[in-house]
């Protein structure tokens, strides 16, 4: 019987590092499924396709995960776009192209064929309420918009990125958060049952040994 683990919460507050490393030390496999999105978001992007358009390219799309030396690699129509889709028009991108139920749909199955299969740690918006609420455990990840802009800051900075403003990412995070928030289909939510985190004013591994707790007290 796989173990799932559900990790939902607003752009920025840490949930893929956090799980990422989790994962790792628990042995678990790491879904970023927020790398699914970002992706169809970018087949949208290099296609220039609306909404009406990309629904019917959707069987078109080759979309696979791949866990090399324990690290996930997405295959998008058998490119590596790992790197590509880690971009700050291809974040809202997918905001915006997460919001439509068809493509929620195209993903829905393959993100529960890997939890069926593997102790894994999933993360996203809707893990907890729609993908895994049977989860064994939920946890709704967050912190302040204002240290996740600044997070965010510092991390494309240091990539070299030298036209970003902090006062633009502050901008573009309170703009998805209201878009996750207020769409019709599977709007961010904590689901009832989660564990709130709040990492806020905590490093990466202080927020991983919190979570490492959580997961030891399951049996308990």
């Amino acid at each position: 019987m796989s173990i799932n683990i559900a990790i939902d919460g607003p752009a920025g507050a840490g949930k893929s590092s956090i799980a990422k490393a989790a994962s790792a030390k628990l042995g678990y496999i790491y879904v970023d499924t927020g790398a699914l999105y970002r992706s169809i978001a970018l087949y949208a992007m290099n296609k220039n396709l609306d909404n009406e358009n990309l629904i019917g390219k959707l069987t078109d799309i080759e979309l696979k995960l791949e866990f090399i030396e324990g690290s996930q690699h997405v295959i998008l129509c058998g490119e590596d776009v790992s790197e590509k889709i880690r971009t700050p028009e291809v974040s809202m991108e997918a905001s915006r192209i997460s919001a439509i139920p068809e493509v929620r749909s195209f993903l829905l199955d393959l993100q529960k064929k890997i939890a069926r299969e593997n102790n894994i740690i999933m993360d996203g918006r809707d893990i907890g309420t729609v993908i895994l609420p049977n989860a064994d455990l939920k946890i709704f990840l967050t912190a302040s918009p204002e240290e996740r802009a600044q997070r965010r800051y510092k991390e494309l900075k240091q990539a070299g990125n030298d036209t970003v403003t902090y006062e633009g990412i502050l901008e573009d995070i309170k703009q998805r958060d209201y878009n996750d928030m207020h769409r019709e289909t599977a709007p961010l939510k904590k689901a009832d049952d989660a564990v709130i985190l709040d990492t806020t004013g905590m490093t990466v591994e202080e927020s991983v040994n919190s979570l490492l707790d959580m997961v030891k007290n399951l049996g308990e």
